[in-house]
């Protein structure tokens, strides 16, 4: 068949193929031609540009195919693609440049940029660094939601200080003030890890950055709920359900953190409690914690898990031993012993804010019933934003409220001396530490359950 030209896109689009493969020169651009196959077994035939001339370092003309002619959305080039390559080309022949080498090249940076992607680099961060660290569920779960979504395609290597500073930006716009300054030293942690692997990242984009000037001054929370919020959680957790609305309560029952009670399991506590809870018969009725021992109401969270790495005791009050009397246990194949999971015990709960949003929303309509049972308006109620450590706050603050000692309240909560003197001072004031407990656990249930207004306490009818 003699060969063709074609000089629009509509006279490419004519071309129609043959029984063998045929050239079809290009009539605008030199050294630009598209071949024209014959029809496959489903009756499609490819029509592939191609450039034909001397390329450096040959003495005689070569073939090279850019890619198909694009139709109807199939197909890699259009044809004024395939022109502006070809032009683009004949310009680094004659600086005796093989495009063919540049374009090797530029796939290979492509290629080891795809590699470099955050959304791929930060999945190694967390398996290799996140999953040892204390917080690293925390950072995890921070990182996936203000920064995987907007850096996911990009290569380490090309984010920048502006990049960060846009993404912290927009936090502080949204009044997430403390959450910036958090997100942010998530971002400066994983660039300093970066840095020190093989990904040829030399500076980190957050060496520069000031946290103060970009966001503001971190100043520590100070939100402390109330006794109407507490009667609102209380009655909202309620409605919840397994797993969050037990492990809500649990955290407001002893005051330890959220990621401690979330993947507490079931080895933690003593042997002769669990089996008291497993052999519990379902129709037997609560049990009367009053008799067992002190001694067995006990949870120890080991030092992989506490924050100062060291072993923490939490006396177990009967109100606390009431919520975990209600968690499910699991046995057989494919289970495990943490406490409040969604897997069976295998693994435990994480994605808290929804459930969180949940709480939130329960917890405003019982505020505003509250309201109108007292006769106010409860168009006026809302319900100032806390987060789930601001009920960490709320237990210790109310242990000082009850005149607890200050070295006991800060035992109750973690923030007592690290290392082996911090055990030693559990055992020695473990009965303190139990009855501090003792005491928030009645003073929140005298809250949150009320006597009948026609009930006089004993207390009020000596001093009567």
């Amino acid at each position: 068949m003699e060969k063709r030209s074609y000089s629009t896109d509509r006279e490419l689009k004519a071309l129609k193929p043959a029984a063998d493969w045929y050239d079809v020169k290009d009539e605008k651009t030199r050294n630009l031609m598209v071949r024209v196959g014959p029809k496959n077994d489903k009756g499609e035939f490819r029509r592939t540009f191609v450039m034909v001339t001397r390329f450096p370092g040959s003495k005689h003309p070569t073939r090279h195919a850019f890619g198909e002619y694009r139709e109807n959305s199939k197909g890699d080039l259009t044809l004024e693609e395939a022109r502006a390559r070809a032009d683009k080309w004949r310009a680094l022949i004659k600086q005796n440049v093989d495009p063919r080498e540049a374009q090797r090249k530029a796939k290979e940076e492509l290629e080891r940029k795809r590699d470099l992607r955050f959304g791929i680099v930060v999945e190694d961060f967390i398996s290799e660094k996140l999953k040892t660290q204390r917080r690293g569920k925390v950072v995890e779960y921070e990182l996936r939601r203000e920064v995987l979504p907007l850096w996911k395609e990009k290569p380490i290597t090309d984010i920048s200080d502006d990049d960060v500073k846009a993404l912290i930006k927009g936090l502080t716009k949204r009044g997430k003030l403390a959450h910036a300054h958090n997100v942010l030293t998530d971002i400066r942690s994983f660039f300093n890890w970066a840095i020190n692997q093989p990904y040829g990242l030399k500076v980190s984009p957050c060496d520069r950055l000031k946290p103060k000037a970009l966001i503001g001054e971190k100043k520590p929370r100070q939100r402390v709920l109330g006794d109407d919020e507490l009667v609102a959680f209380w009655r909202a957790t309620a409605r919840l359900g397994y797993p969050y609305g037990p492990l809500f309560r649990l955290l407001a029952v002893t005051g330890q953190r959220k990621s401690e009670v979330a993947e507490a399991r079931w080895r933690e506590f003593r042997p002769d409690l669990v089996r008291l809870l497993r052999s519990r018969q379902p129709d037997a009725g609560p049990i009367d914690w009053s008799k067992l021992e002190n001694s067995a109401k006990v949870w120890t969270v080991p030092p992989e898990r506490f924050k100062s790495d060291a072993t923490h005791i939490v006396p177990l009050t009967d109100d606390a031993l009431s919520i975990i009397e209600t968690l499910p246990h699991w046995t057989g194949k494919y289970t495990g012993d943490y406490l409040f999971s969604t897997t069976a015990g295998v693994l435990p709960v994480n994605g808290f804010s929804k459930a969180k949003e949940r709480l939130d929303a329960r917890m405003l309509r019982t505020l505003k019933a509250m309201a109108r049972k007292r006769g106010d308006d409860p168009a006026k109620v809302t319900l100032p934003d806390f987060v789930l450590h601001d009920i960490r706050r709320t237990v210790r603050t109310r242990l000082s409220s009850l005149r607890v000692p200050t070295e006991i309240a800060e035992m109750i909560i973690g923030h007592a001396k690290k290392g082996i003197a911090r055990v030693y001072d559990q055992h020695e004031f473990a009965d303190e530490m139990r009855e501090a407990h003792q005491l928030w656990a009645g003073k929140l249930r005298s809250i949150v359950n009320p006597p009948p207004a026609n009930v006089v306490s004993l207390r009020s009818a000596r001093n009567g």
